[in-house]
């Protein structure tokens, strides 16, 4: 491989190391934002809602009109829209001294925008460089995302340890250093072309076909359980279980994104039948939540989030990779609304989370129920939530079992990328 294109796939790692900052920071820093302004759950798990929506309004738009947009130039913007953001959210705490959470939105707005150009773009600039097994390249691009998430988790975590919960702002500036990276090296990248519909009746004509729309509910049931447990497991594990934040964030949150680049790592080494994997993941996604809600001892509760991890590790590439197989033709659109699905499953989900939590704090026969269980009536509320969350996964195993079974009867390449359409 020649430099411009090591150059490219740096470029490319870089840009998903940023989405995991955006995906990881805020989840990290919810209880900070609790104590230090009185953040409601339901306003937290707001955060999350914008940071997909505004990803999901990216996925539509581009679903759509991708033809419009000059992509390399979009590219080489998309880390500077991600340093503006961060930007604005560090400081949001001195430009709205009165109002932080509206500082904070408008920050998420920006580098969720960035986001989600990244998850339009990224994969199929992946799949556009020649490479033997593009399946195995598309997940080795989404493991970046997952041990970069462990990085910030980690950076995270010990830097409030060591300077407070009040230094916050300066660690949204550090990870600056990483869309900075990403522009610098997206500017001198030559960007290959990539397919895109020519006219928006092009793109609506995929939407007769009923697998793009099995596609697209696979991802979203993916991206909702994979999203529930990586946005909620640090409160979780602190108020639901007892678990002191730092120990929390380090072996509960930490440990579920080394499982999930462990997941995708080891997929992108040895990794075939891809069907029969992610309904596998899926099975014990679902098994993992449920012990987290049951599970009287907290260690058990604790391992159980982070194998959460490397079982939804391939819900959301693996589906990535068999609608790309499934529609060959369809470039950049097929990306964009599988991207729109996932993301749609990432916001819905944790939201709905917040929403059970703060729901059942509020519902005083709650609070008589956790006193039977010698449970405080926040660490019940947050157990109900979390049981809510296993429905997606539940959800995804019929779905999941029939993409594996047609996919074998139809002999599709689910581990090659080899372009045949259902």
């Amino acid at each position: 491989m020649d430099h411009k294109l090591r150059r490219l796939k740096l470029a490319c790692y870089t840009g998903n190391a940023t989405m995991s900052v955006v995906a990881s920071l805020s989840p990290v820093l919810f209880l900070t934002f609790r104590s230090l302004y009185g953040i409601s759950y339901s306003m937290l798990g707001l955060l999350v809602l914008i940071n997909y929506v505004t990803q999901l309004l990216i996925d539509l738009v581009f679903s759509f009109f991708s033809h419009r947009f000059n992509i390399p130039k979009t590219l080489r913007l998309m880390p500077i829209m991600a340093v503006l953001g961060f930007g604005l959210y560090a400081i949001s705490p001195w430009l709205f001294p009165r109002h932080t959470y509206l500082g904070l939105v408008l920050g998420t707005i920006l580098f969720c925008a960035s986001s989600g150009l990244a998850e339009v773009l990224l994969s199929p600039v992946i799949a556009a460089i020649p490479a033997e097994d593009p399946d195995r390249e598309m997940s080795k691009l989404h493991s970046v995302f997952a041990w970069s998430s462990v990085g910030v988790i980690l950076v995270g975590t010990l830097f409030l340890l060591a300077f407070g919960n009040e230094s916050w702002p300066f660690l949204a500036l550090l990870f600056l250093i990483i869309p900075l990276a990403s522009a610098i090296l997206f500017s001198g990248a030559e960007i290959p072309k990539m397919e895109t519909p020519q006219r928006v009746s092009g793109a609506l004509a995929y939407f007769k076909n009923k697998w793009l729309w099995l596609s697209i509910l696979a991802i979203f049931l993916g991206g909702a359980a994979e999203c529930s447990m990586s946005q909620w497991s640090s409160g979780y594990l602190e108020q639901a279980l007892g678990i002191p934040k730092v120990w929390g964030d380090v072996f509960g949150v930490a440990l579920f994104s080394v499982a999930l680049g462990l997941g995708r790592t080891l997929y992108a080494k040895f990794g075939k039948n891809l069907g029969k994997v992610i309904t596998l993941g899926a099975v014990g996604a679902a098994i993992c939540y449920l012990i987290c809600t049951i599970s009287p001892w907290p260690a058990i509760g604790l391992l159980a989030c982070a194998l959460t991890g490397f079982c939804t590790s391939m819900l959301w590439p693996g589906n990535l990779v068999l609608a790309s197989d499934r529609f060959p033709t369809g470039g950049v659109f097929i990306f964009a609304m599988m991207a729109a699905g996932g993301d749609l499953g990432a916001s819905v989900a944790p939201q709905l989370i917040g929403i059970i939590t703060d729901t059942a704090m509020a519902n005083p026969n709650i609070a008589d129920l956790a006193t039977q269980l010698d449970l405080a009536p926040e660490q019940l509320a947050m157990k109900l939530g979390m049981l809510v969350a296993m429905l997606f996964p539940l959800a995804a195993i019929p779905l999941y079992r029939h993409i594996w079974k047609q996919s074998a009867r139809q002999s599709l390449p689910c581990a090659r990328g080899g372009g045949k359409n259902l």
